[in-house]
């Protein structure tokens, strides 16, 4: 498995991104904490590299951010690595399809040699990305909206499909969110998906405190959330929920005891889940509910 993105230049990027894409600095920011930290829960030197690369001051994001909000960018990066994995197992030539990829380095953490894979995300946050981490063998970026359909074509889906849905979801109204997930479930029969979700809570919590205290942009706010994820496969014949978990759960006996009490209560009051889906394989009797 590769564990590094290769050289980092000494020059510093200057930053330019619109409201929502400059979120990406929340969990880039996160890994980078853990993977300095003493015993880290999760290695990912790219990002590392990547925060010391980029112009722009991370004192107030430091400053605000509890230790549970940044273990939960950790979590949830645990629980797609194990995914994508278990997804790779099955089919190792897959292609895997990175949603709202921002400067995520799940690739980096993944890759098992034979994989395909796509990084999707606006124009802005592509640029940088190019700059920043290009592409390597079996891996390309395609700068669009995750809305606009025409991405799916660009899919070799020959292998199978895999989707990942990490941080971008909740940006959108509820029906674009269901528009794309029946989309999906059509466009790739057997294909499956991992993606987080808020609570009503949890998206409060998240826009009244997170977002406002870390400098972020009023226009980065979270529209959609769901009470319960598994009511996602009430959405069309093709959607299955194969699970579905609290955030921290990745993290399950690996804190010590100290640091537990937060995430079990995030966990245990819902505030965001992950959950992975399954699409049905191709059937004549499917209908959108």
């Amino acid at each position: 498995m590769q564990q590094h993105a290769g050289p980092v230049m000494a020059t510093e990027k200057e930053l330019s991104l619109g409201s929502i894409q400059k979120t990406l600095l929340l969990p880039l920011w996160g890994r980078a904490v853990e993977t300095g930290g003493p015993q880290p829960l999760l290695v990912d030197r790219p990002a590392a590299e990547l925060v010391g690369r980029l112009h722009y001051d991370f004192a107030t994001i430091s400053e605000s951010i509890p230790a549970v909000v940044r273990l939960g960018w950790i979590a949830r990066a645990l629980h797609v690595d194990r995914a994508v994995k278990a997804c790779l197992a099955e089919r190792s030539q897959a292609t895997v399809v990175n949603l709202g990829c921002g400067l995520d380095t799940t690739f980096q953490r993944v890759d098992n040699g034979s994989m395909r894979w796509i990084d999707l995300d606006l124009p802005d946050v592509i640029a940088l990305r190019s700059d920043l981490l290009p592409s390597r063998p079996r891996q390309r970026s395609l700068a669009v909206s995750i809305l606009d359909p025409g991405w799916i074509g660009e899919v070799d889906a020959s292998d199978g499909v895999f989707v990942v849905a990490a941080g971008v979801l909740c940006y959108f109204e509820e029906q674009q969110v269901r528009d794309l997930l029946v989309r999906l479930a059509r466009a790739f029969p057997g294909g499956g998906m991992v993606l987080d979700t808020f609570s009503p809570l949890g998206m409060g919590v998240s826009n009244r405190r997170i977002l406002r205290d870390s400098g972020m942009d009023a226009g980065a706010v979270l529209r959609w959330c769901i009470k319960r994820p598994r009511d996602i496969q009430h959405w069309d014949d093709a959607i299955r929920v194969a699970s579905c978990s609290g955030l921290y759960s990745s993290l399950s006996g690996r804190l010590p005891f100290v640091q537990r009490v937060g995430p079990w209560a995030a966990d245990a009051v819902g505030l965001m889940s992950m959950t992975e889906l399954r699409f049905a394989p191709v059937s004549g009797s499917r209908r959108s509910r």
